[in-house]
């Protein structure tokens, strides 16, 4: 299975299972994450969610080959991107979280990470733009100079500097990022669920208007990417497993 679910107490564990390919996200996983999803919006019993990779990766984002399949009706693209959430999610990250896998991080509520993990937005080192919400969310929550940097040069951050800018809540040694964020998990499930639900929505619509901007200029540079000749190149040098050869056009 691409993603498996569990429920502990009054938290769901949603982990993505496809480790042979470093948590690439195929259009099989991105049903199966949508369903988790929706699960964890839908059940009045469940109070928070985790969503956790494997030990090596938690995601290296879309399956360049394969696709990560189209954007799902109430969440978008990998079904978590543009879902309005009113139930608290904590993101557990071991070893990469890179590309879209970073844009999942972006999208939860609370990043718990191993010392060992790192996180990057490689998409113009492909001839692509990062499409999922990395353009407006790492500005938010990361100095803007080191968001342009991430975006830019498409090299990697590692956690404990992530955590001392103030993207990662709780560091811990490696192999321990998912019994922390179920134990922060616990913490936030102390507290009143409709206050919860109310403060989770508050922030959210307090955001909406940026948000809404942020995907729309999005859109933009999408199609302008999509235009390109280079889009096409940095893919297939990936294929190949060769150095792009851009033309700037």
């Amino acid at each position: 299975m691409a993603v498996t679910v569990e429920r502990r107490a009054r938290i769901l564990l949603v982990r993505m299972e496809r480790a042979a390919k470093r948590n690439a996200i195929d259009a099989g996983m991105t049903a199966a994450l949508d369903a988790a999803l929706n699960e964890l919006d839908d059940d009045p019993e469940l109070w928070a969610g985790v969503l956790a990779g494997s030990p090596e990766a938690f995601s290296a984002g879309t399956d360049l080959v394969a696709g990560a399949g189209g954007p799902t009706a109430r969440g978008g693209n990998y079904g978590v991107v543009r879902r309005d959430r009113s139930t608290p999610l904590v993101a557990a990250v071991e070893g990469i979280a890179y590309g879209g896998g970073f844009e999942l991080v972006l999208a939860c509520d609370l990043v718990v990470a191993a010392r060992t993990a790192r996180f990057a937005l490689p998409e113009t080192a492909r001839g692509l733009v990062a499409n999922c919400g990395a353009l407006f969310r790492a500005p938010r929550a990361l100095p803007r100079n080191v968001a342009n940097e991430m975006l830019l040069t498409g090299e990697p951050l590692g956690a404990e500097r992530a955590w001392s800018l103030g993207l990662v809540n709780a560091l811990v040694e490696p192999g321990e990022a998912e019994a922390a964020a179920l134990a922060l998990a616990e913490r936030v499930c102390a507290n009143a669920p409709v206050a919860q639900r109310a403060t989770l929505g508050a922030v959210s619509e307090v955001v909406a208007d940026e948000e809404s901007r942020g995907w729309s200029a999005t859109e933009r540079a999408q199609i302008m990417v999509n235009m390109s000749q280079d889009a096409g190149e940095g893919v297939a040098a990936f294929r190949e497993k060769r150095a792009p050869r851009w033309n700037g056009r």
